[in-house]
C-alpha cells in the first residue's frame, strides 16, 4: 500500500533482532504462571502490544524482516520445529521476493536456528534456541500458574527452574558437539524440545498435569484411564523423533519462493 519505508536492515541489526526475539521469548513465557495465563486483561495488553510494535516494524523496514523474521519472538520457535517439510506450499504472504531477509526463513530448505553465523548475535540465537530451550521448556512445564498478586518469591520461582533446565541441556548440548554433526544434533533437540512440550501439554489439556488445574481444557480424569496418556505421549514422542531425525529428509523449505521482484521488473520493460 506504499505506507512503509522499506528500509533494508543490516546484517548486524538483522542479528541483534534475532538475539531480542529469543531474549523476549524467554522472559515472557514464564511470566505465563505469574501474570498472562490467569490474567485476560494482561494477556490482552500484551497482544495488542506486540501487535502494535509489529505494525510499526513494518511500517519502517523491507516486507517481513522487522518483525516476522526479526523481533517475533514466535519466530525462532518455529525454526526449531520446521526443520524436516514434508512439503512446501505456496507462499501465502510475498507474491514477489524482495531478499528483505538473507536465508529466507520461508523458503530455505531445511531452515535451522543455526542456518545464519553471520553474526555473534545469530550465533547465539541459534544456541539459545537449540542448545538452551529444550530444558527451558521442561522447567516451565515444572512451575504452577499463580493466582492472585505475585511477589518477589514467585517471580523467582517463575524463572529459577526454566534457567536450570537451561543451563543442563546447553551443558549437554557442549559435550555432544565434540561427538556429533551440527545438522544431527540440531535435529536431536529440535525432536526433545518439541517432544517435550507435548509430553507435559497433551496431558495437562484433559486434567492429567503435574498440576491438574493448570492448562486444562477439559477434565476427562474421571473418564479416561491414565494409561491411555501415558500410551499417547509416548507415541507422540516416537512420532516426533521420526519425523524430525528418522524420516528421509526432503531438503525443501516451508513455501515456494516467489519470483524475484527485480528479475520481474526487468522482464517488464
Amino acid at each position: 500500500m506504499g505506507f512503509s519505508k522499506r528500509k533494508k536492515l543490516t546484517i548486524t541489526q538483522s542479528g541483534k533482532l534475532n538475539l531480542i526475539a529469543v531474549i523476549a521469548l524467554f522472559v515472557i513465557v514464564p511470566l505465563r504462571h505469574a501474570i498472562f495465563n490467569t490474567d485476560g486483561m494482561a494477556t490482552a495488553i500484551l497482544i495488542l502490544s506486540l501487535g502494535l510494535v509489529a505494525v510499526i516494524m513494518g511500517l519502517i523496514f523491507e516486507w517481513k524482516s522487522g518483525w516476522c523474521s526479526g523481533l517475533c519472538p514466535v519466530h525462532p520457535v518455529e525454526k526449531l520445529y520446521g526443520v524436516n517439510n514434508q512439503l512446501s506450499l505456496p507462499n501465502a504472504h510475498c507474491d514477489k521476493c524482495y531478499r528483505c531477509v538473507t536465508p529466507c526463513p520461508d523458503s530455505t530448505p531445511n531452515i535451522d536456528p543455526f542456518s545464519s553465523k553471520k553474526t555473534n548475535y545469530h550465533k547465539i540465537a541459534g544456541f539459545l534456541m537449540v542448545g538452551a530451550f529444550p530444558g527451558f521448556i521442561w522447567g516451565w512445564f515444572q512451575v504452577p500458574d499463580y493466582h492472585g498478586v505475585v511477589g518477589i518469591e514467585q517471580l523467582i520461582t517463575i524463572y529459577m527452574l526454566p534457567m536450570i533446565g537451561l543451563l543442563v541441556t546447553s551443558a549437554l548440548f557442549f559435550i555432544l558437539k565434540k561427538f556429533l554433526q551440527e545438522k544431527m544434533l540440531i535435529a536431536i533437540f529440535s525432536a526433545v524440545a518439541v517432544s517435550c512440550y507435548y509430553w507435559f501439554r497433551l496431558p495437562a489439556l484433559f486434567g492429567f498435569g503435574i498440576f491438574p488445574a493448570d492448562g486444562m481444557l477439559i477434565d476427562l480424569s474421571g473418564i479416561l484411564p491414565e494409561w491411555l496418556i501415558v500410551v499417547t505421549v509416548i507415541s507422540t514422542t516416537l512420532f516426533f523423533f521420526w519425523w524430525i531425525i528418522f524420516r528421509k529428509n526432503k531438503k525443501i523449505g516451508w513455501s515456494i519462493r516467489s519470483e524475484y521482484a527485480e528479475k520481474l521488473s526487468a522482464n517488464n520493460k
